[in-house]
Parts: C-alpha cells; sequence; structure tokens
C-alpha cells in the first residue's frame, strides 16, 4: 500500500464523516459515546467528528501537509501510542500520523474515549481492508519498537521510566489561555466562550486563564455566555463540579464573578477546575510578555483579538487545530519518520 492509497483512504473517510446521507450512523456513534461516557454529549461527539473531517481530512489540507515530508518507510516498525481520553476523539491525530508514515498502530485506547476511536478504526478498516494488518488495538505494548503517550503529568514519569529505552514522544499535561485586550466584541466573546467551554472545559487547548488589563470589565463577557446556561446547568457532572467550586468560594470568601454555571476568579494557576476560568492582569505588553513566559512550558496556545498577540491564534480557534499544529509543539510526522 503506498503513500496515495493511504491519503485516499483517509480522505474518503473525511467525506463519510461529512456526508449528510451518513447523518443516521453518525448520531447512532454519538449516542454511544454518551452512553459510555457522559461527558461525550452527543452534541460535542458529532462536534470532534466534524473537526476531524473538516481540519485533517480535507483533500487539500492533508496533500500540503504530507507535501513537507519525505515519507519513504521501508522498514514498518510498531508504534505503540497510548491515547488520552480527555475529549472526543483525541488520539486520531496521532493514529493518522503512524499510519500515513507508514508504520503499524499498536494502539492503547483511553477507556472513556474507545466508543469513538474503535469506530473510527473499524471505518479505516472497511474503507480499505490493507489497513487491517497495519493496525491492533492493544493494552499491553511491550512488542513496540517507539511509543508515543499522553497523559497526565504524574504518568508522564512513568512513562519515561518504561519506554525511555526506545524512542519516544511523551507528552504533559497542557493548558490554554487567551489575552484580551477589553475591545473585543460580544461576537469576539461569544467565540472566547467557545475556547473556554467546548467539551466542558476538558482538552488542552480549552482556554483556562484569561490574561486582562488592570481594569478590565468581566460582566459583557459573562452577559455573552448567559444563553448557554441551560446547556451547563442540565449536565450533572458539570453542574456538580460548578455547585462544588461555588461553595468552595463562598465558604472560603474567595472573590469571584459567577454567571449561573461559569465561575471566574483570579489565581496565579494555570490549570482552573471544571466550571471555572482564572484570570490575571496585566500592565502593560512587557509585564503580560513575562506572565506568559512565565507558563511557556505548560501552554498548548494562546489566544487572542484576530490573533493579535505573536504566535496566537485568533479567539474562537483553540479547538480547530491544523495538521501541524502538534501537540506539546512537538512534531509527530517527524518523529515516525526519523525511526
Amino acid at each position: 500500500m503506498n503513500l496515495t492509497e493511504r491519503i485516499a483512504t483517509f480522505v474518503q473517510l473525511g467525506n463519510f464523516l461529512k456526508n449528510p446521507e451518513n447523518d443516521a450512523e453518525m448520531q447512532e456513534i454519538a449516542q454511544r459515546a454518551y452512553a459510555s461516557n457522559h461527558w461525550f454529549t452527543p452534541e460535542y461527539a458529532t462536534k470532534a467528528l466534524l473537526a476531524i473531517a473538516d481540519e485533517y481530512l480535507n483533500e487539500e489540507k492533508l496533500s500540503a501537509w504530507i507535501k513537507g515530508y519525505n515519507v519513504t518507510i521501508e522498514n514498518p516498525k510498531n508504534v505503540g501510542v497510548v491515547m488520552a481520553g480527555n475529549i472526543p476523539a483525541v488520539g486520531f491525530h496521532d493514529l493518522m500520523c503512524v499510519l500515513l508514515s507508514g508504520h503499524r498502530l499498536m494502539a492503547k485506547i483511553s477507556t472513556p474515549d474507545f466508543v469513538l476511536i474503535n469506530y473510527l478504526i473499524k471505518k479505516i478498516i472497511e474503507i480499505n481492508p490493507a489497513f487491517d494488518s497495519f493496525i491492533q488495538i492493544s493494552e499491553r505494548l511491550n512488542q513496540a519498537d517507539a511509543y508515543i503517550a499522553t497523559g497526565s503529568s504524574n504518568s508522564a514519569r512513568y512513562f519515561e521510566y518504561y519506554f525511555s529505552k526506545k524512542p519516544h514522544i511523551i507528552r504533559r499535561n497542557r493548558s490554554s489561555v487567551a489575552v484580551l485586550t477589553g475591545e473585543e466584541t460580544d461576537e469576539d466573546l461569544n467565540a472566547l466562550g467557545n475556547d473556554a467551554l467546548d467539551y466542558f472545559g476538558l482538552g488542552c487547548r480549552n482556554v483556562s486563564m484569561l490574561f486582562v488589563p488592570q481594569e478590565y470589565d468581566f460582566i459583557p463577557f459573562l452577559r455573552v455566555l448567559e444563553a448557554r446556561i441551560f446547556q451547563f446547568t442540565s449536565h450533572h457532572k458539570y453542574n456538580n463540579n460548578y455547585d462544588y467550586n461555588k461553595s468552595i468560594y463562598l465558604i472560603n470568601g474567595v472573590p469571584h464573578y459567577d454567571n449561573g454555571f461559569l465561575l471566574l476568579t483570579e489565581n496565579e494557576g494555570l490549570v482552573s477546575p471544571i466550571s471555572t476560568l482564572y484570570y490575571q492582569r496585566y500592565f502593560d505588553q512587557d509585564d503580560l510578555t513575562a506572565k506568559l513566559s512565565k507558563h511557556s512550558e505548560n501552554i498548548q496556545c494562546v489566544a487572542s483579538l484576530n490573533g493579535f498577540y505573536p504566535g496566537s491564534v485568533a479567539l474562537g480557534q483553540t479547538q480547530h487545530p491544523g495538521l501541524s499544529e502538534y501537540a506539546d509543539g512537538v512534531d509527530t510526522m517527524a518523529f515516525l519518520l526519523s525511526l
């Protein structure tokens, strides 16, 4: 199976996911994912699959991306991939990179995300049965020649120990931030709401920290988000987190903003709890740069108005990474082609 055939398989997968004629099947798999993991609502499962189709499986984007590499694997390796399961189908990019590179995939699928990843694997094999011999779902990855592992900062220490003798990429906890100026429109603030709240804020590309000017007024932001209140208060897992965090702030007298489902509090930590956004105030550009530099090793991406801050993405775009926006900034494809 050559590269052209492999690319064609993934393009066909993207076309399938986007085809309205397949909506019934897509709704069914989204419901199955929700039944297995209530954080993966049908809306978010469908959103994730369509984002994969649009950003990863678009023929033009895929062809342009792959042209940046010399994909010539003469001796395919077994690549063990320990997948995360924090948001729907989050392990797909690694899966795709391994298979497009020409290596064999040994996938340890996260239990919370098993339904969607297993579905996508079966669909790939259905489209191109030749992939069957290139994919193995396994709990143990002892026979792998190289590893890609994603987990918490705690589990990363174990990955480093167990995988240290073979080529590997080990990813740790990261989060994302937004830089605001006070000039954002309601439309911009609504887009920021997507960055913070999509997938209930569980992803590494979800904004968990806001950097704001000294006199920033949070009321417009909280007001814009009020339209979403039922979506979040009706989700018992999210709402339980909201009630718990709110009670802690009230009991301990922690100053905070509250719009009925989202809490904002000043805190220097980068990773905020579910239902909460942290914020820090900055004096000027130099102060902002210093604050961001302090967290640079733990920031996945920065969002700002029209991407004005150097290296940032536009508000509303954190959950739409392109093919070359690799987790932790490590080029997965280059790693695979070096094996």
